[in-house]
């Protein structure tokens, strides 16, 4: 109920009058006749009815009511989980029958007291018409080189072989020696004469003359047979005293 102490409130608050300067409040229960008159009481009684009708009709409205708390529902949800599907039970493995057979025992030719001849087996001969080919023969080995002998001087012309001193070459008495190759023929004669080395022209002339002349040697063979062959000879010339 609020309208009745505000209804109070108005009642009882004093009301204010302005006054002119230098004139004396008014009293309680004096009339002045500047003063406006305002029918408060008139008014406080005609409207104090009027508010306890209100209050009373809006007081109702005004009670207070409690909070209302809202009720929550609350709904639980359980989820399961997916059971596993059950695995089938394994079939017992059965080992696979295995099925032996046995040969019946066969019977052994009698022994005889008798001894026993082998008789020899036959040559063994290959069938005819299994090839198609000629025979496989191994290649001949190639025949051995010819043994090969050089040239020799023959010792029946040893004599001979020393060539003449050269005239000049004694009287300044210059001693060298000379080196040749010579060609030897199928008949054991010299055919050609190459200088290798000389201390003197005169040595190599008078040793190409001989040689040509008469110098004789052993033909180099081969397997028996005579060819021809180049062969080196060294001469020396010297003069010996008395």
């Amino acid at each position: 109920m609020t309208l009745i102490p505000l209804m109070s409130a108005i009642i009882a608050r004093p009301v204010k009058h302005s006054m002119p300067a230098g004139t004396a409040p008014f009293g309680r229960d004096s009339y002045h006749p500047g003063a406006a008159h305002r029918p408060v009481a008139a008014a406080l009684a005609f409207g104090l009815p009027t508010a306890l009708v209100v209050a009373v009709a809006l007081s109702p409205m005004i009670i207070q009511e409690k909070p209302r708390t809202e009720s929550k529902t609350w709904t639980n949800f359980t989820v399961e989980k997916p059971k596993p599907n059950p695995r089938p039970d394994p079939k017992p493995q059965t080992d696979p029958i295995q099925t032996e057979f046995t040969a019946p025992p066969t019977p052994l030719p009698p022994v005889s007291d008798s001894s026993t001849k082998v008789a020899p087996l036959p040559p063994y001969t290959p069938p005819a018409g299994s090839g198609t080919g000629p025979d496989i023969v191994d290649p001949p080995l190639p025949p051995k080189p010819a043994p090969f002998l050089v040239a020799q001087l023959d010792p029946r012309y040893a004599g001979s072989f020393q060539p003449d001193y050269p005239a000049s070459e004694q009287r300044r008495e210059i001693e060298g020696s000379v080196r040749v190759r010579v060609l030897i023929g199928t008949d054991g004669r010299v055919k050609a004469v190459e200088l290798v080395s000389t201390d003197s022209r005169g040595f190599f002339e008078e040793t190409k003359r001989r040689a040509l002349a008469k110098w004789r040697f052993k033909p180099a063979t081969r397997g028996g047979v005579a060819e021809e062959s180049w062969k080196e000879m060294t001469v020396r010339f010297q003069i010996r005293n008395g």
